[in-house]
């Protein structure tokens, strides 16, 4: 659902040894959802912004969400989010039913921090290798980016529970594997990934293929699990 600017990657905020949260539910994003995303996006990927230039970024990231709503034909994308169950039964929202942006009811929500956890999933295929000597776009595999869990969440197996929904949404879209980048500096997500299933491929060297726009001091590893029924 969301794809942020400038920014793609695949989790620099793991759990090594995570203890399950009951009081986490994990689900679709919604548009009452927006800015607390961006604030759990920012406050993880950014941590060291101050005032005023952390509100900007915030406010950039909330219109390159909103902005992302639109996708190319035929593909899918959605953001998933993980939030306090007593968010879940006791929203307060402010908006109308048949107030719409998008395809989505055009409520927000007026509590604070009950996003613990982000992940984007989609079907675009902007950052796996072309196939074919025309460079096609590859198709059948889902594509995890933008995983971040709020500091005070950390270590309550919250990233493993979006990886897992994630690859329970790709399943549904009929894909036949799930993808992801890693920073090679972050072993702590390399182990996490690789205890879900995923495994390092290699990309030939010299390969021109698409990665994650992102400083280019930064070395990925490329992971992919098949997906089974």
């Amino acid at each position: 659902m969301f794809r942020f600017l400038g920014v793609c990657r695949a989790s620099q905020m793991v759990e090594l040894f995570p203890a399950v949260s009951p009081e986490i539910v994990v689900r679709e994003a919604r548009i009452e959802d927006c800015w607390e995303v961006a604030e759990t996006h920012c406050s993880s990927f950014f941590p060291d912004y101050s005032f005023p230039l952390d509100f900007v970024l915030r406010l950039d990231r909330l219109v390159a969400m909103l902005a992302g709503f639109s996708l190319p034909p035929g593909c899918k994308r959605t953001c998933l989010v993980a939030v306090l169950r007593s968010s879940v039964d006791d929203p307060f929202v402010f908006g109308a039913d048949d107030l719409k942006i998008g395809d989505f009811d055009g409520k927000f929500s007026l509590n604070r921090g009950y996003v613990t956890g982000i992940l984007t999933v989609d079907t675009v295929a902007d950052f796996l290798p072309r196939k074919g000597p025309l460079r096609q776009k590859r198709s059948g595999i889902a594509y995890i980016s933008n995983v971040a869990v709020r500091d005070n969440f950390r270590r309550k197996g919250i990233a493993k529970r979006l990886v897992a929904k994630a690859e329970a949404q790709a399943r549904s879209w009929g894909c036949r594997s799930i993808a992801l980048h890693c920073d090679l500096n972050n072993p702590a997500a390399v182990k996490l990934y690789k205890s879900q299933g995923f495994k390092c491929i290699k990309v030939p060297e010299g390969a021109n293929w698409p990665q994650p726009r992102i400083s280019p001091d930064v070395e990925f590893h490329f992971m992919m699990k098949l997906l089974t029924n």
